[in-house]
């Protein structure tokens, strides 16, 4: 039987357990150090005062998540082409979503909807930097037809992402880019470093400060610590701590890798892709090459040599500082698979036509403002506030030698390509990337240029784009301009529909 999407409609009754584990999952995940201190030192009063409380706040979730479950509906107002989404237990809110901006509908499960047996979906548009519509318990069937439902005037396809099967034809799917676990293996081995040291250093500070505002110094013998520490060498003690660090850092970014993007499949669908990954949440995005904006290609040495690559595809956003978590990410592929993702995207191999350098001032004032500023504050401090200061000298000029080294490979990676349909951007010191878009798809362009520049024929230049910006700093500014001209020329006069 068809469902009816012209009258309004609850998610699925399980839906209420759904809030609710969702809810406990927060609030444990926020609180989990507290719970854990006043366990270990609690009397058994406080046990029991601290059992009450919790029973408390486990009917307070029910209630509420009752109420969230009986107040959420959802329709089709087929009078005004709308979707439409009521919300709210005291202010209630009403979110209706013009069918025809609609740009993508996902179907999702995270590790508690996978445990239920229902599925997630999104709604999502280009004019907002969240999601405009979220249901969290939907079954499976329902979820798709909804999905077509919204997705029909379009003509989009609709995919059963458990299945890979095409509703609306018997054609069989076969996936032409399916990423192994060993590609996934080199990637995690590979890549986010950074990103992975703020994350060891974000939950060992927190775990901190928890433990101290939760008064339980007692419990760690920091005596016992630095006593560990004083018998052994400096140089000694910081090489275990570095070898411990990286191991660290390889397994998170393997077991985040693995979770993430498990079982990635890339299948392609009269003109679309179709992308289907993750171990516990998985998730079903269907991209058509006419939203996508940007286009970032990235490597490093070593992911070099082991034909490793990883794409990152920006569609059209409201905020790019607020929207990083939407990036549509591909990673293991290697470069003929790469050179067949863009083909899809791009109707043909973007080029990368003639290269514009910067002027060598970026990397003097890069040198200027990263290594000879902080050095000078360091021997200033040092000579006139306290010598002691003076005894890390080492650590600094290994900062210096390694700053130094970063600036410079960033420098000669950074170039600006343009070809008759594309623009390429390239930067990066280490992880090299390549940001591509297509000249009709830039919405604004600003240039600018210091008085003191003018006389070096230097300025810089920014496309707007509706996935982001793209900077080139520095360039030869005549050289911009005209290629400005051109840019805006083909722009208005290109009828290209990129929405």
């Amino acid at each position: 039987m068809e469902a009816n999407f012209n009258q309004p409609q609850r998610q699925s009754a399980i839906g209420v357990l759904v809030i609710f584990l969702e809810m406990i999952f927060v609030l444990a995940k926020n609180i989990w150090p507290i719970i854990v201190i006043t366990l270990l030192k609690a009397e058994d009063k406080s046990v029991w005062i601290g059992l009450l409380i919790a029973l408390g706040i486990i009917v307070y979730f029910g209630v509420y998540s009752f109420l969230k479950y009986r107040n959420f509906t959802f329709y089709i107002d087929a009078d005004n082409d709308e979707f439409v989404i009521n919300d709210g237990i005291i202010n209630k809110t009403k979110t209706a979503i013009q069918l025809h901006k609609i740009q993508q509908v996902n179907i999702k499960q995270n590790f508690i909807q996978r445990l239920i047996g229902v599925y997630a979906m999104d709604v999502d548009t280009a004019g907002s930097d969240q999601k405009e519509g979220n249901i969290k318990a939907i079954s499976h069937d329902l979820a798709l037809a909804l999905k077509s439902k919204l997705l029909e005037n379009e003509g989009k396809i609709v995919v059963d992402e458990t299945e890979l099967v095409i509703q609306e034809s018997s054609e069989t799917i076969v996936p032409f880019l399916k990423i192994n676990l060993l590609s996934l293996l080199k990637i995690g081995f590979t890549s986010n470093y950074v990103k992975s040291i703020g994350l060891i250093l974000t939950f060992f500070f927190t775990i901190y400060e928890n433990l101290h505002q939760a008064g339980a110094e007692d419990l760690v013998d920091t005596d016992r610590i630095k006593g560990l520490v004083d018998g052994y060498s400096l140089l000694y003690t910081m090489l275990v701590f570095v070898l411990m660090m990286f191991t660290v850092i390889f397994v998170i970014n393997i077991v985040r890798t693995l979770i993430k993007f498990f079982d990635y499949t890339v299948t392609k669908q009269k003109g679309s892709l179709m992308l289907t990954y993750g171990l516990i949440s998985t998730q079903s995005t269907i991209l058509k090459p006419e939203k996508v904006q940007i286009v970032k290609v990235s490597e490093n040495y070593f992911q070099r040599k082991l034909n490793v690559l990883e794409i990152k595809i920006r569609q059209a956003i409201s905020d790019e500082k607020k929207d990083s978590k939407s990036l549509i990410e591909i990673p293991g592929c290697n470069t003929a698979e790469r050179d067949e993702i863009l083909k899809l995207l791009f109707h043909e191999l973007p080029q990368k036509g003639v290269m514009m350098l910067p002027n060598f001032r970026r990397l003097i004032f890069s040198v200027f403002l990263i290594i000879i500023l902080p050095l000078t504050a360091y021997f200033t401090l040092g000579e006139f506030v306290s010598s002691e200061v003076l005894e890390y000298q080492t650590g600094a000029w290994i900062y210096a030698l390694l700053m130094a080294t970063l600036l410079f490979f960033g420098f000669r990676n950074y170039r600006l390509f343009v070809a008759d349909k594309h623009i390429i951007k390239q930067s990066g010191a280490w992880d090299v990337d390549q940001e591509i878009i297509q000249i009709d798809k830039i919405q604004a362009i600003t240039t600018s240029q210091l008085f003191w520049h003018k006389s070096l024929n230097i300025g810089s230049l920014t496309m707007h784009t509706a996935g982001g910006n793209i900077t080139f700093h520095l360039g030869q500014f005549d050289k911009i301009n005209e290629y400005v001209n051109r840019w805006l020329y083909e722009i208005e006069t290109s009828n290209s529909n990129w929405m």
